[in-house]
């Protein structure tokens, strides 16, 4: 079994509606509160940083299951939504997320593309990760 560790870094100079910073070894980048919670809006938030992390999780894990699976595709795109939801008391809790693939291919492959969709929302980390906290949905799109 292999172990992997990826690390991060976050500055904060203090303050609810401060600017931070937060670095990795690929990215690089000013986060803040989302002007949607009344934050400043500067950079990335742990909101989209969440959305992504799963977004870019599952289209990698389908991209590797239609090259294994020698699936040829013409195009391939996701676009994905997180639901966040703040009650009447201020918590704020990430309901849903929903990944809307898009892959074109000829139609002897939609079933096979389908399936490979269905199961790369199951085998991503980061889904599993969310599983029991965080309701994921697909609304896959398969065009000729």
């Amino acid at each position: 079994m292999a172990i992997h560790s990826f690390h991060l870094k976050a500055d904060w100079p203090g303050g609810r509606n401060s600017v931070g910073m937060i670095k990795t070894e690929n990215l690089h980048t000013k986060i803040s509160i989302p002007p949607e919670m009344n934050g400043p809006g500067v950079g990335t938030n742990p909101d989209e940083m969440l959305l992504g992390a799963a977004a870019t999780c599952y289209i990698i894990t389908l991209a590797a299951k239609l090259e294994r699976g020698k699936v040829e595709i013409e195009e391939m795109s996701l676009t994905s939504e997180g639901l966040v939801e703040v009650d009447d008391y201020g918590v704020i809790t990430y309901r849903k997320i929903i990944h809307r693939p898009y892959v074109k291919a000829d139609q002897a492959s939609h079933k096979k593309i389908m399936r490979y969709m269905e199961s790369s929302e199951e085998s991503c980390m980061i889904s599993r990760a969310l599983k029991g906290n965080v309701t994921i949905e697909l609304e896959p799109v398969i065009e000729s």
